[in-house]
């Protein structure tokens, strides 16, 4: 069972939360990041993710040894779903497994802002009245072409 995945499969939130069960964890926390409708004003009606598979589950383990260095009891599972997303659709769910609350806290925050810095995901928005690729997951960097350029994943 691994704890870091990219999919183009419904997430189960309850799997992913399982993988961080532990009987030294006193707080399990998790965020399930959804499509929303509405983006700056423009009513978006799917989005569709795409990603370097192997490079951004590489990318998703790595999140998980920092966190592990950072906070050493926790454990993490994180998966992202790529492919056509509707409105409300799970994008990613992850979920971190710590003693104490504050640190599960912390390190789901961790994990979030991480897997937007450096994960090779990104996305397609659709709305009604046209579409554009999104770039990055900051929205730093545009990708008009549908994928990174100039940056080479094996």
């Amino acid at each position: 069972m691994k704890n870091f995945t990219i999919t183009d499969q419904p997430i189960h939130i309850e799997e992913v939360v399982g993988k961080v069960i532990h009987p030294h964890a006193g707080a399990i926390n998790t965020f399930i990041g959804t499509v929303r409708e509405l983006t700056k004003g423009k009513k978006t009606l799917f989005l569709q993710y795409e990603a370097y598979v192997s490079m951004a589950e590489k990318k998703l383990a790595q999140i998980g040894e920092e966190i592990e260095q950072k906070w050493p009891e926790a454990r993490t599972a994180i998966t992202h779903r790529i492919g056509r997303l509707e409105i409300s659709d799970v994008a990613v769910v992850l979920a971190v497994s710590t003693p104490h609350r504050a640190d599960s806290y912390e390190a789901s925050r961790y994990a979030i802002e991480r897997i937007k810095e450096i994960v090779p995901i990104w996305k397609k928005e659709h709305w009604e009245d046209g579409e554009a690729w999104i770039g990055d997951q900051k929205e730093q960097v545009a990708y008009p072409t549908g994928k990174p350029e100039g940056i080479t994943y094996d």
